[in-house]
């Protein structure tokens, strides 16, 4: 099989002060961070959909990368190239895992009998390049919002025969998953929400997207699958109103439905930033509600407000997201999946790897300098001692709930003026954060 990558060799480490622009400055695979290799912790994840797919298109023009990889789009000839040069692309970096939509792996077909012999074909393909390189699936999903039918959206349609059809991808994409030695399911719901409540019932939208995820998850148990399956929030685009609109409204929406058991949360950066949030925001909160299941790894472009889908580089970002997923014990089911596109303006094969390189280096610096960080300790004392009054006397009673509302009306009355709480030294907290980025300049 020719090389489709010609003339780019596998991407080595050489430390922060190489100029190689094809090499790791950050990312070292074997380095110890916390008791575990740096590859350990960050389990990079391919993007099937971007990196193989996207090629820079916009509403204003067509694209400018060439994904052909030597064969005609729309055939199956096309999609074993795709594979071909996603293995390639993966055994170059280093990365081990990958992630994908349905439609990604092949052209979609009318009929969807059709489309699915393709997605039989190709599975075979996919899985000898598995077996050839050892590289694994990180999880799976079905696009349920690209094709015209799903218009209103799949679990939340108003249509019964589109219900049926997102039915039939959810169960061949399962297959997939499963066949993949996948861990993990997504479903992320594109199109699962309203424009306008004019022509909207929202409980029963509601009830059928849960319907929806009941019924996948009864059928991969079936299977003898034991993995994880995955919520991606984002609140908004192309919908108006997404009913996954962020973290902590997709754990209420699973509590209620009773699919809290099963499901954990796949956070991407660029959705909790248009939710309004930090990343690390919604990485915390799923975690304090033991939901942090995976990650999309990108971010946007604060100045404009949609999913811009950007190789990450902001180290802040990444050191934060790191800190959270190191507290939270570190991933137990996903990864860091690569949900990121080059610009329209980098369209070579070499940007391709420049993409990833950036994005594998960001979180490898953002690992480093948040392990140093807890290392540290300063924060993590400081946040202990602003709640130190919780640890005796009525904060006590407070924290064990056994104080009653007369209990405490009582010590107010008795104290007759409050002083005000501690300091939150904000500042001096920053100014930690600075110093241990850059303590050695």
């Amino acid at each position: 099989m020719a090389e489709i990558f010609a003339g780019i060799s596998k991407i080595e480490y050489e430390g922060s002060k190489s100029k190689n622009p094809l090499a790791f400055k950050y990312y070292d695979a074997n380095r110890q961070i916390a008791g575990k290799p740096m590859k350990e912790h960050l389990k990079f994840a391919m993007a099937w959909w971007h990196n193989l797919c996207a090629t820079g298109s916009d509403m204003f023009g067509p694209g400018t990368a060439n994904k052909t990889f030597g064969a005609e789009i729309g055939t199956m000839d096309h999609a074993r190239a795709k594979a071909d040069a996603g293995f390639e692309f993966m055994t170059k970096l280093g990365i081990e895992y990958f992630a994908f939509h349905d439609v990604d792996l092949i052209p979609e077909a009318e009929d969807i009998n059709e489309t699915h012999k393709r997605l039989d074909e190709i599975g075979e393909y996919i899985s000898a390049k598995q077996k050839e390189t050892g590289i694994k699936c990180l999880w799976g999903t079905a696009n349920m919002f690209s094709n015209p039918r799903f218009m209103n959206g799949a679990g939340s349609t108003n249509s019964p025969e589109v219900y049926c059809f997102a039915a039939a991808q959810i169960k061949k994409a399962l297959d997939l998953t499963i066949k993949f030695g996948g861990t993990g399911y997504t479903f992320w719901g594109g199109r699962e929400g309203y424009e306008t409540l004019l022509n909207t019932d929202v409980k029963f939208e509601q009830d059928n997207i849960a319907n929806l995820m009941k019924q996948a998850v009864k059928y991969a148990r079936s299977k003898g699958w034991t993995g994880c399956f995955y919520i991606e929030p984002k609140p908004k685009e192309p919908m108006k109103h997404q009913y996954d609109f962020d973290a902590a409204t997709s754990i209420g929406f699973l509590r209620q439905y009773g699919l809290d058991q099963d499901f954990k949360m796949n956070i991407e950066a660029n959705h909790a930033t248009l939710a309004g949030h930090t990343f690390q925001h919604d990485l915390r909160i799923s975690a304090m509600n033991g939901m942090l299941g995976s990650v999309d790894a990108n971010q946007g472009d604060l100045l404009l407000g949609w999913d811009t889908d950007e190789f990450p580089f902001n180290v802040y970002d990444t050191t934060f997201a790191m800190l959270e997923i190191l507290k939270s014990g570190g991933f137990t089911t996903g990864g860091l999946n690569f949900d990121s596109k080059n610009r329209r303006s980098s369209y070579t094969q070499e940007d391709m790897f420049a993409g990833f390189i950036l994005g594998m280096d960001a979180f490898a610096l953002g690992l480093i300098k948040a392990d140093e960080l807890l290392q540290d300790g300063r924060i993590d004392a400081f946040v202990t001692a602003r709640y130190a009054g919780y640890k005796e006397g009525i904060g006590k009673k407070i924290t064990d709930g056994s104080a009653t509302l007369e209990e405490l009306a009582a010590e107010a009355e008795k104290l007759g003026k409050a002083t005000l709480p501690g300091s939150g030294k904000q500042e001096f907290l920053e100014s930690v954060v600075n110093q241990v980025f850059f303590g050695n300049v």
